[in-house]
């Protein structure tokens, strides 16, 4: 690996354990997300500022707001590393407000969508977007009404931003679908799979290159397939890549990130680790490549992607320990 991608790696692993300092008793998936929002930005994580910009939304909220939820240490890491934290979160409130008015219930996810479409839209799009998201949304849920649900409203989001005719991007959606949910297991990921790989249309045969990857991954006994990595397998098809190296960097990737503190076996589980390795990689090529082969537009849907991905983790995660402590009592 390069020296310049060996010192981003090392800032990866630096940023989680800072984070983790700062936030033990937050969700270790969420500071996992806010270390690499900082890390591919290239920069130390500023905590002081991430404690800032928690408290802002404190001041801004109210008690049981989503926006104190699981979700809350992801913004404040986007308002921190944003230029106007305070008029950013107040855009993502009234995005919000707009979002709940359409009828999107109030959750985690609905708060990281709102903050995308503040953050990449201006207040005189806001209407627009949120009925292209809501329509999307609709589409979605009208051809798999058992599959979608709140994790499917950042994708929505994201589809609601870009220039994809909604009609056409919800048939769209439904012919990847029904090519790739043969291949794969899980049809809630097969879903986020297809979102994905719709914000990418312009890559030429989509669903070949995902199942090529599979078994360039498979290959090298990584299972890039499964219920969380499934979206990252989609990114990564997506990149302009000759195979064997994209697989050797994200197989060199985790396998790095292993000896690191915070990565071990007992700290964090192999898809979440690959998923994470992956992103990494993602955002390697992009540095690299910097042509019109992947647009502006996907550069800034990557992230996004990413903290979709990582949210639906904390998501499931925080899920879970509240079941576990409700039946021990």
């Amino acid at each position: 690996m390069k020296e310049q991608y060996l010192a981003r790696l090392e800032l990866f692993a630096e940023n989680t354990q800072r984070i983790k300092k700062a936030f033990p008793w937050q969700n270790v998936q969420v500071n996992r997300l806010a270390a690499l929002l900082y890390t591919v930005e290239n920069k130390t994580a500023d905590q002081d500022a991430i404690r800032a910009n928690h408290e802002l939304i404190k001041e801004n909220t109210r008690m049981f707001s989503s926006f104190r939820g699981t979700s809350a240490i992801s913004i404040a890491t986007l308002l921190s590393l944003s230029a106007k934290p305070e008029q950013q979160l107040a855009e993502t409130l009234a995005v919000y407000d707009l979002m709940k008015d359409v009828k999107f219930r109030a959750s985690d996810y609905l708060v990281i969508a709102a903050y995308q479409i503040a953050a990449h839209t201006t207040s005189d799009q806001y209407v627009q977007v949120i009925e292209r998201t809501k329509a999307f949304f609709d589409g979605m849920r009208a051809k798999h009404p058992f599959l979608t649900g709140q994790d499917d409203y950042i994708f929505a989001a994201m589809l609601g931003i870009s220039g994809i005719g909604v009609e056409h991007g919800v048939e769209r959606l439904e012919q990847l679908y029904v090519t790739l949910k043969p291949e794969f297991f899980s049809g809630n990921s097969v879903q986020a799979l297809t979102q994905v790989l719709l914000l990418g249309e312009e890559a030429a045969g989509p669903a070949d290159r995902v199942l090529s990857l599979r078994e360039a991954f498979r290959a090298q006994d990584i299972r890039m397939d499964k219920e969380y990595t499934l979206p990252s397998l989609g990114i990564l098809s997506l990149l302009p890549y000759d195979q064997t190296g994209l697989v050797n960097d994200v197989s060199e990737t985790y396998e790095f990130l292993r000896t690191r503190k915070g990565f071990g076996n007992w700290s964090i589980n192999k898809q979440e680790l690959l998923l994470l390795s992956a992103a990494l990689v993602s955002y390697k090529y992009i540095d690299d490549v910097k042509s019109g082969i992947i647009t502006s537009a996907l550069s800034t849907s990557i992230t996004n992607i990413i903290i979709a991905q990582q949210t639906a983790i904390a998501v499931a995660a925080a899920s879970s320990a509240a079941a576990a402590a409700s039946s021990s009592n």
